[in-house]
């Protein structure tokens, strides 16, 4: 019987990534222009943790956990690419991130969202809405 497993996704916490293909996968999810940013070191600098999917290999999701150094956790950037949405990738990301920042010690994990993705975030991975305030600071 053949070994398929390189096929099979796998979600790591904490997991290796270069540089430059966190910047390719944000660049497609997000639809901007390639960067050149350190992700590496900002995620190991200012986050709990961070999870990511690998298929074939290849880094196919991404999401990190920032935090206040306390009990608060914030879940920012989560990331699929457009082949691979609507698989349950997304929100395995999510599930992984919830539980290693609730052994993490972690009390509360925070999301915000554009509101196309209210359903999913508040449906699919189980967060409740909440009242809360934001102030643009940069106008582009």
């Amino acid at each position: 019987m053949a070994d398929n497993s390189a096929d099979h996704p796998r979600f790591v916490w904490r997991g290796d990534f270069a540089n430059a293909e966190l910047n390719g996968l944000h660049a497609e999810c997000f639809e901007h222009a390639l960067a050149g940013d350190d992700w590496w070191k900002q995620v190991n600098t200012f986050s709990l943790g961070w999870v990511c999917l690998r298929l074939s290999g290849k880094l196919a999701g991404f999401v990190n956990v920032a935090w206040d150094g306390g009990v608060h956790a914030f879940l920012l950037d989560t990331m699929v690419p457009a082949p691979w949405r609507r698989k349950g990738y997304a929100r395995r990301l999510v599930d992984e991130a919830v539980v290693n920042a609730r052994l993490s010690g972690c009390e509360w994990l925070h999301v915000d969202f554009d509101a196309h993705l209210r359903d999913f975030y508040l449906q699919a991975c189980g967060f409740v809405p909440t009242d809360a305030g934001l102030i643009r600071l940069r106008q582009d």
